[in-house]
């Protein structure tokens, strides 16, 4: 006997739940790196690596952290589809401000040290991601908030703005990996703890992209 497709589906609560454990545990961990291992945190210091440290920090909590729970809240946040719409819209809108801050940061202090700007691999992922963001929150504003009322043009473009935003935060997962890896490559980091520290970031970065793309996959789970 066929088994119904009911007995073997599962929620998306637990793998939501597991996202968000990963939430915190990268944010306290980029905290820690930045804070302990890399001289701290400042737009007006004349330590400029203060400064450089401010860009991975608003990168992985805009591009990863916040637009991975926008991603999210379609299908664990308990409320109305208009509701749920505001919350998708404003969090993406936050992420995209901190990304702003973060590429702010990273091209004064190539501007005050005289770097060359935008020659990495990384650069030109993170590039790309920040302006495929940009332009999808406007695709995303004018059609599914400005044109609310327009059902079938909505119906017609939500799995394009799905999967595009899917792509999209691949991209920024891509991004703040490749990111990571360029530390070892030219700031010489210590062996030891601080490596450690940045080898578990970016394993959890890469399962918390995997795990709000399950999230998305799975039924909703209220």
């Amino acid at each position: 006997m066929a088994l119904k497709s009911s007995s073997y589906q599962t929620s998306a609560t637990p793998i939501s739940l597991f996202a968000h454990l990963v939430f915190i545990a990268i944010f306290v961990l980029v905290l820690v790196w930045l804070l302990k291992f890399r001289e701290g945190l400042s737009f007006t210091s004349d330590n400029k690596p203060k400064l450089f440290n401010l860009h991975p920090l608003f990168m992985v909590i805009g591009f990863v952290l916040i637009s991975g729970q926008a991603i999210m809240t379609y299908k664990t946040f308990p409320a109305t589809r208009k509701r749920q719409k505001l919350i998708h819209m404003t969090l993406n809108f936050i992420a995209l401000l901190a990304a702003i801050v973060g590429l702010y940061a990273v091209f004064q202090y190539h501007h005050d040290l005289g770097i060359p700007h935008v020659y990495t691999l990384h650069s030109w992922f993170g590039i790309s991601t920040a302006s495929l963001f940009f332009l999808q929150w406007l695709f995303g504003f004018f059609t599914f908030w400005v044109r609310a009322r327009d059902s079938t043009t909505r119906g017609n473009l939500a799995p394009w703005h799905v999967l595009l935003g899917m792509v999209i935060f691949s991209m920024a997962i891509l991004s703040a990996v490749t990111g990571l890896i360029e530390k070892f490559t030219f700031m010489s980091l210590r062996r030891g703890q601080e490596a450690l520290i940045v080898n578990f970031t970016g394993l959890l970065i890469f399962l918390f992209g995997v795990s709000v793309g399950c999230t998305v996959l799975l039924p909703r789970s209220y």
